[in-house]
């Protein structure tokens, strides 16, 4: 006769294993279609969604549905343009300290069902997003191609300008949310296309200095481990220069608009400039990184919170 103990103890252990399972699986999902690029781009989603509400007059009572489809459709379709990525770069990434952990590299997962998985998933966001508009799929479409094949399988590993082309697609999402509501897209929508196409290039090379070792080890050619630092602080600074402009022509969002996106703007630009007096170039960079992601984030939701709320919802 079994020792209740024992059993008991073994129930136990399995159930143990099951959960580590359960939560391996997770993060190995949650580390393919890399979330914290899907939460930020959702943001920038929302904001263009929410803004062509604002200037078409709409109600968001009345496009709830739509602004589901939306942000799904765009979450499904960066998901599967990251898992893609990670498919593709299975070979470098075991030499990246900072990738090592993927499933493609750990070997949790066939690439066979990683590849499958991102087609499938890409698939799935382009339909889902011809739910809100056919406009907003064909920018999903051009997101995805120019993530996927312009940046990942053709100048990721070939040219220094990786990071600029990699930057329309990272620009596209309020080009979505914005489609959603009106196809046609107004000044206002390209003024936030511009926005993020100049905020990503100084963001991903302050990132591409921190990781400056790694990305040299994998023979990526970006533009810190290329033409040094001293050549990378100007490009950054050159960048955040030209974001200075575009909120002027934002200015229908009104003066607390106006006033947050220039002391964010001016605040960066004095940081950037004082990338050519530290003497710690990747603490600063390590600062210039974590100042975009919060530069983006109070910008896009100052953009929601001064358009809030509406008079006819």
């Amino acid at each position: 006769m079994d020792n209740p103990r024992t059993v008991d103890s073994t129930s136990a252990h399995v159930m143990e294993e099951e959960a580590n399972r359960e939560t391996s699986l997770v993060k190995d999902i949650k580390s393919l279609i890399k979330v914290g690029i899907i939460n930020s781009n959702l943001i920038t989603t929302f904001a263009g969604f929410w803004l062509a509400l604002y200037y078409t007059g709409a109600s968001i009572v009345t496009e709830w549905v739509t602004l589901l489809w939306t942000l799904l459709g765009t979450a499904l379709v960066i998901a599967g343009g990251c898992i893609l990525n990670n498919w593709y770069d299975r070979d470098i990434d075991p030499i990246m300290d900072r990738t090592q952990n993927r499933p493609t590299v750990t070997g949790t997962m066939s690439l066979q069902s990683v590849l499958i998985g991102g087609l499938v998933t890409s698939a799935a966001g382009f339909l889902v997003l011809t739910l809100a508009s056919w406009q907003a799929a064909l920018w999903g479409v051009f997101g995805w191609i120019v993530y996927v094949i312009l940046y990942t399988m053709w100048s990721k590993r070939r040219y220094t300008l990786n990071t600029v082309i990699g930057s329309f697609s990272g620009a596209v999402p309020p080009l979505i949310g914005w489609a959603a509501i009106e196809p046609g897209l107004r000044m206002e929508a390209w003024m936030l296309f511009l926005i993020m196409f100049l905020w990503q290039t100084p963001h991903f090379l302050a990132l591409a200095m921190k990781k400056k070792d790694d990305y040299e080890r994998a023979g990526v050619p970006m533009l810190p481990v290329v033409k040094g630092f001293e050549m990378t602080k100007r490009q950054i600074v050159v960048y955040v220069a030209c974001l200075l402009p575009l909120p002027l022509y934002l200015a229908s969002l009104g003066g607390v608009f106006l006033t947050v996106a220039y002391i964010l703007s001016v605040g960066w630009l004095v940081l950037a400039l004082a990338g050519f007096v530290m003497k710690d170039d990747k603490k600063w960079a390590t600062w210039m990184f974590v100042y975009s992601l919060n530069y983006l984030t109070i910008l896009f939701l100052t953009m929601v919170l001064v358009t809030m709320p509406f008079p006819y919802v």
